[in-house]
């Protein structure tokens, strides 16, 4: 069984974040990028079900610009058998996302795919959801922990009252979450071998995907900063801030 992996080249979650001067967007410029966390998780589900030996192959495919490649070598550093680049400038919306991963899917025909649940650039929840409907497929969301069946899959997820599992048949699609696990470390040799594994180069042309946006950005701002706290005396001068100065109560 194939398992397919997409990533996304996203900035790395360690970098603050600047605004363009002009509220445009994000500025990009000299900004490490990284792949997306919650598809590392992705990729390292895929390798963790692959080594238990549940899977033939992990391929890892991302839809973005030429460096995204270097995304990729990430995920085949980490033991992905080979990768995929949907090569675009464009600003690639989730629904567009998820017709071009439509078209990858019926072209390898994987029993799995595992998707980050969002990403952490534009916060979108919404890639993996529209795959399953495009696809016709069984979905698992939000997923803490994956066991595969014969033929099935079963999903537990968090939930507000504890822990939810539900079987889905396969194929099927899954979303992960923070803590399905945590993602290997690429080493050295495997870093090398990865220079050595295909990637495949398409365009979105190559699928007949339009990616004319449907969305417009009106407006790109930084958060307000937080005032500093204050210390209060007593618990009457506390409640006393609450409601006149908070407004909370």
């Amino acid at each position: 069984m194939k398992i397919l992996v997409p990533v996304k080249r996203v900035i790395d979650y360690n970098v603050k974040v600047r605004v363009k001067p002009d509220g445009s967007g994000v500025d990009l410029a000299n900004v490490k990028m990284s792949m997306n966390p919650f598809d590392e998780i992705s990729v390292e589900e895929a390798l963790r079900l692959k080594e238990a030996g549940k899977a033939d192959e992990v391929i890892v495919v991302s839809i973005g610009p030429k460096q995204a490649t270097e995304t990729l070598r990430t995920g085949l550093a980490m033991g992905a058998d080979r990768g995929i680049l949907v090569q675009t400038d464009d600003s690639v919306e989730p629904l567009a996302v998820a017709k071009i991963l439509k078209k990858v899917v019926e072209e390898e025909e994987p029993g799995l795919v595992i998707v980050g649940k969002q990403a952490i650039d534009d916060d979108c929840n919404q890639t993996g959801q529209m795959l399953a409907a495009l696809l016709g497929w069984s979905q698992g969301t939000f997923a803490s922990k994956v066991e595969l069946g014969e033929g099935t899959v079963d999903v537990t997820r968090e939930i507000d009252g504890g822990l939810q599992t539900v079987k889905l048949k396969m194929p099927a699609i899954v979303t992960t979450d923070l803590r399905l696990n945590e993602p290997r470390y690429a080493s050295l040799p495997n870093i090398m071998k990865a220079k050595k594994k295909p990637i495949a180069e398409k365009t979105p042309a190559d699928y007949g995907v339009d990616l004319t946006p449907r969305l417009t950005v009106i407006k790109t701002a930084e958060p307000e900063a937080r005032q500093a706290g204050v210390k209060v005396a007593s618990v009457g001068e506390l409640i006393d801030k609450l409601k006149n100065e908070a407004g909370v109560l």
